[in-house]
């Protein structure tokens, strides 16, 4: 497993490199453009050049890219589709750049409309950006099931594959708070095990792309997205250690998104104690 956490791209993407390296990452996650905004982000030749470099002789082996919040594949307003349309095609480009194990998508909402039509609109837009790129693999991430996220099971995201075309570009991120706060119990090694026999029947292993591991502020089937530092939360030292432990995991970029201590986000402690935990 590529342990490692988020880490900020500003300077470049061979400075995410270095701040990886500087946390003791294998595997390190980016936003290719501000989070707070809708301007999409590339890299030109000089950076992209300086980031193949500084990866040739770095300790980090993948890299993924988080696409905005902002983006919502399945809004029914015309502007916030053309801009999400514009945003992830734009990541996924990036992504190829960078030749990035994938991009990282929540797939959207359907805020108060219906579930069906949503998800017909969210494929719609993520069979486009997919035809506007060349290669990085889109995976989309499992929510936490508050309102009219999409995602929320496997059974949907499966859904939402098959409406995006079912492209083998296509997979899934497992988020360990995620799948506990939608009612996945990850809790301990056995629940684990089960939730991952259950994502095997509804999408297939091979659609499994990357893992983020993260605590929980708030209980099983919560449907709250709250993040806490690894074994400061309800998945605890038993669960964390279960999700990082699970043998088919193995192999996979696994991402901490934890706010950390100061509120800054993962420190190169916490990458390490996930480390320790990972090695039993």
């Amino acid at each position: 497993m590529l342990i490692g956490c988020h880490v900020s791209p500003a300077g470049g993407p061979h400075k995410a490199v270095e701040r990886g390296e500087e946390r003791g990452c294998k595997a390190i996650q980016i936003f290719n453009q501000s989070p707070r905004g809708w301007k999409p982000g590339s890299y030109n030749e000089e950076q992209l050049a300086k980031f193949h470099a500084a990866m040739e002789g770095s300790s980090v082996e993948a890299v993924l890219i988080h696409a905005i919040y902002l983006n919502n594949a399945a809004s029914e307003d015309a502007e916030i589709q053309a801009k999400t349309l514009a945003s992830l095609g734009m990541s996924l480009k990036v992504g190829d750049d960078l030749g990035a194990a994938g991009v990282v998508l929540h797939p959207g909402s359907a805020l108060k409309g219906e579930v069906p039509p949503a998800i017909k609109r969210a494929g719609a837009i993520i069979g486009e950006a997919l035809a506007q790129s060349e290669s990085c693999p889109l995976h989309l991430e499992i929510t936490a099931g508050a309102g009219g996220t999409l995602g929320r099971t496997f059974a949907e995201l499966a859904e939402l594959i098959d409406a995006a075309g079912g492209s083998p570009r296509l997979g899934v991120c497992l988020d360990s708070c995620h799948l506990l706060a939608s009612g996945y119990d990850v809790r301990t090694p056995e629940g684990v095990a089960k939730v991952v026999d259950e994502l095997d029947r509804e999408l297939g292993l091979d659609r499994l792309g990357s893992l983020h591991l993260n605590d929980s502020q708030f209980p099983l089937g919560s449907n709250k997205d709250r993040h806490a530092d690894i074994g400061q939360g309800e998945l605890g030292e038993v669960g964390c250690q279960a999700f990082l432990q699970e043998e088919r995991f193995q192999g996979l970029p696994c991402v901490l998104e934890t706010p950390g201590p100061d509120g800054k986000g993962t420190p190169a402690e916490e990458v390490a104690y996930a480390q320790r935990l990972h090695a039993g």
